[in-house]
Formats: C-alpha cells, structure tokens, sequence
C-alpha cells in the first residue's frame, strides 16, 4: 500500500484558534468606535466650512461665534437603536440654522443659504466606506495576529 506522506496540520489549528478569537470582538464597542471617529471627521469638514465674520476694529465685535458652536459639542455622544447607532450634530448658536438654510431679511431680500453641515456630510457620505473598510481590515489583522 503507498504512503501520501506525513502533514503538519498545526498551522491550521493555529489559524482556527485566531478565527475563532475573532467572536470575542466587541462588536458594540467596535461600532461605537467606528461612529465616533465618523462623527469627528464630520465636525472637522463643518467646522473648515463654516465662515466667521469679518467686522471692522473699531466695531468691538468679533467673528467666530457660529465657529466656535460647533466646538460645544465637543463630547461626542452615540447613541444605539436596535442595529442603528445614531450620533447628533448641533449647533447651539441662535442664528445656526438660518445661516445653514437661507433666511428672509427685513427689506424683502433673501440670505442665501450656506449648508455647511449638508456639504460636509454629502463630502463625509463619500468617504465613510473606505474608512470603514480600513478600520475593519485592522481589527482583522490585530485578531489573526494575536493581538487583541
């Protein structure tokens, strides 16, 4: 009768111990994570897009204020729903949502609208796989690897 000859097959044990270490992921944490660098990012583009005003010295006044709104908010805060993991953006400055969406003016003209948060999640909404693919393949390489 012939031999096949002798096989190692430790390397695949080896490999199943890593796949399965890959169900000790907190996937909760993980996501929430994921969420809230997403939510980071998001603050950054609004935040370069919104515009300060420019006043004259003499004014006293100092642009800045719908700027320094968003950085109120500074503690970013994920909420999950069922499979859903919701974070929210404000602005609590005043005049936030009429400079975001247009507004009417005394003299019957129109404040044209800036959306700087619409344009900044639109720009987001285009990068946001490749960050999730990026971030995945390195909890998978961090699990095969052994290091949790």
């Amino acid at each position: 009768m012939a031999s096949w000859g002798r096989a190692d097959f430790e390397a695949f044990r080896n490999l199943q111990e890593k796949i399965q270490s890959l169900k000790d992921i907190d996937m909760d944490a993980f996501c929430t994570e994921c969420s809230k660098e997403i939510a980071a990012r998001l603050l950054a583009l609004v935040i370069q897009r919104t515009h300060t005003g420019r006043y004259p010295a003499r004014s006293g006044k100092v642009g800045g204020t719908l700027r320094r709104g968003w950085g109120a908010v500074a503690d970013i805060n994920v909420v999950k729903e069922g499979d859903i993991y919701t974070v929210t953006i404000i602005n609590p400055v005043e005049y936030a949502s009429y400079v975001e969406f247009g507004h009417r003016t005394r003299n019957g003209g129109y404040v044209e609208p800036q959306l700087m948060l619409t344009i900044s999640e639109e720009k987001l909404k285009n990068a946001i796989p490749k960050l999730l693919e990026r971030k995945v393949k390195k909890k998978l390489m961090e699990a095969l690897s052994g290091r949790n």
